[in-house]
């Protein structure tokens, strides 16, 4: 029977889930008259065409305030309190279907957001892209709205000291280093047209071994195949590529390379991306965090033609630049992170046993596994976690993916009709004390992480004239919170650590009894934040540890706190294990639907 990865599986979460110390900057400085606070610590960082403007005064540049209320008496330094009060982060969220821009206090608060749809293209079966452009535009404009909202509350745009960009990823933009103009559409992560191409490329020698360098296998998901593809296909591209003047990135290189002017920028184009959006292309070694040349030779691309980013680390006052032009021009652009990895950060999960899930359509799981990266032996991805840079060590993570989780919901509402709307799914559960013996395997689509059997069909066991709708819908929630629970089972027997909390989001983690069903079955506590904008939150946090909003990691353990709901586990160990073997015994009962036929048909 053939296995399949996790790459090699849609990704249906939808878009919507060591530390820098400013000291180390001026240690060598000399003393000034007064403390030097982050605009001081910031600007000696920025090159000088970034700010807005400068003196010299005494023995050091401090910027000039555009109003009273940043002035500070001498000697006097402000408390990480105030500067938590009146010192703001912004965050561009850029998904599949729409993009965001939130501003953030030091406590972690959204004060002002907005959000814009795009149209999403699909040329042709399996086909998926985004206008390059349409991605700027929806970003720019999301920052002049949210900007505007945020002064109309009394607040001042120079209060905002940074921002930050989380992003799709695995999307791949090409253009022409010369014009700055978009080449072709960007390929969207699951675009499958490359399914030939990486049946081919599986067959190449040091195919199988990949894995072991960039933590990926070779699937339709990473960049590294979608670029290929466009250059075998796409005339334009490839002569580009021949002239050495195609620039190649992911959704975050594009932007900053936009945000910051483009080829038009004083000093030259930034074109640079962090580690954990260039660990989803195959290119980057995971132990080094640069490109490996053998990797780069196995996709035939040569370095001397292609334009790529830097690899630079997630959190830095100047590798990202700063934004050009819009209501917020000369703000630095201090922090980046993939979507998933700006969700791990934004729930704070800094330590190894820490994970989150996001409960979308499906559900996605990032594991993290400490400062040593973990090749799965049961089919999960390695990743990076994040990059704070300034000589510590990055942190790693395993993830997996589970296909059915609000998408079963929606599958009662739509297709069985036992629900009538999302929001009746605690309501209707809990009309009964239990699932009454019923097991539902949601294999719409195969089983995911970490099973891996493509041909199982979604099942439903223990069906009797007893049996109605609240035990159907409680077997529903259930197969995401057993599958869940493989998947931590499995992350934590690869990594070594033992899971310690589990940090949520997404829209099914609204619901008490899915979070409560989780805690009890994976014996851990579930840990739901009442703010779920977590991706964007990740991302604002990677650029305030650069510039001043917040110094270390443990400040941020208070960020976000407010609200926070935790499910511990209650149902007593007996009942948990049997409930779970019922549930494996169901798993295997539901494959080879599929295989039998094909079987039939081979005849």
């Amino acid at each position: 029977m053939q296995q399949f990865t996790t790459a090699d599986a849609p990704r249906l979460v939808q878009d919507n889930f060591d530390d820098i110390n400013p000291k180390d900057f001026i240690e060598q400085a000399p003393k000034s008259k007064r403390p030097r606070t982050a605009d001081i610590l910031l600007e000696e960082q920025l090159p000088q065409g970034l700010l807005k403007a400068a003196d010299l005064t005494g023995d050091f540049f401090s910027v000039k305030p555009e109003s009273d209320h940043e002035q500070l008496p001498e000697g006097i330094e402000e408390t990480a309190e105030e500067k938590q009060k009146h010192w703001f982060v912004g965050s561009v969220d850029q998904g599949t279907t729409s993009t965001r821009f939130l501003i953030f206090n030091g406590h972690g608060e959204p004060i002002a957001s907005h959000q814009i749809e795009f149209e999403n293209h699909y040329p042709n079966s399996g086909w998926h892209e985004h206008d390059p452009m349409t991605l700027l535009e929806s970003v720019e404009t999301c920052i002049e709205e949210a900007t505007e909202k945020f002064c109309e509350k009394g607040h001042h745009i120079e209060d905002i000291r940074s921002i930050g960009i989380t992003n799709q990823r695995e999307t791949t933009i090409l253009w022409d280093n010369i014009t700055g103009e978009p080449l072709y559409n960007a390929v969207v992560w699951p675009d499958t047209r490359t399914s030939a191409l990486v049946r081919e490329l599986k067959k190449k020698p040091g195919a199988e071994k990949l894995q072991e360098t960039c933590g990926l296998p070779l699937s339709t998901y990473p960049s590294s195949v979608k670029l290929l593809w466009v250059l075998q296909n796409v005339e334009s591209v490839r002569k580009a590529y021949d002239e050495g003047r195609l620039s190649f990135g992911t959704v975050d290189s594009w932007l900053i390379y936009k945000l910051n002017g483009g080829q038009d920028r004083e000093g030259g184009p930034i074109l640079v991306t962090d580690a954990t959006n260039a660990s989803r292309t195959m290119f980057m070694n995971l132990k080094t965090l640069q490109y490996d040349d053998e990797l780069l030779k196995f996709f035939e691309v040569d370095r001397t033609k292609l334009n790529l980013p830097k690899i630079v680390p997630s959190s830095d006052p100047t590798a990202y630049g700063s934004l050009a032009r819009g209501p917020l021009k000369g703000v630095p652009i201090a922090g980046c992170l993939g979507d998933q990895s700006a969700a791990l950060v934004g729930q704070c999960g800094f330590k190894p046993g820490q994970a989150k899930n996001t409960y979308g359509t499906g559900c996605f799981l990032l594991y993290n596994v400490g400062n040593e990266p973990v090749i799965s032996k049961t089919g999960l991805l390695a990743t990076v976690a994040y990059d704070f840079g300034k000589g510590r060590k990055p942190a790693y993570a395993l993830e997996g993916s589970i296909a059915v989780a609000g998408s079963g919901v929606k599958f009662l509402q739509n297709n069985l009709g036992i629900i009538n709307s999302s929001s009746e799914v605690d309501t209707v559960a809990k009309s009964v004390p239990d699932n009454g013996g019923v097991t539902f395997v949601t294999a719409f689509s195969g089983l995911f992480a970490p099973y891996w059997i493509d041909d199982a069909k979604g099942t439903l066991f223990g069906v009797t004239q007893h049996t109605n709708k609240g035990h159907i819908v409680r077997a529903t929630l259930e197969a995401t919170c057993h599958q869940t629970a493989a998947i931590l089972d499995a992350m934590a027997s690869d990594s070594g650590h033992a899971l310690d909390i589990l940090a949520v989001d997404g829209g099914l983690s609204n619901s008490d009894l899915c979070m409560q069903t989780q805690a009890d079955l994976s014996g851990v506590p579930v840990d739901r934040p009442a703010m779920r904008e977590t991706t964007a939150l990740g991302a604002a946090i990677a650029a305030g540890l650069a510039t001043g909003v917040w110094d270390e990691l443990d400040e941020l353990h208070q960020v976000n706190r407010k609200g926070r709901k935790i499910f511990y586990p209650k149902t007593d160990k007996k009942t948990v294990r049997r409930s779970r073997k019922r549930w494996e015994r169901a798993v295997e009962m539901s494959r080879g639907w599929l295989q039998e036929d094909e079987d039939e048909d081979d005849e």
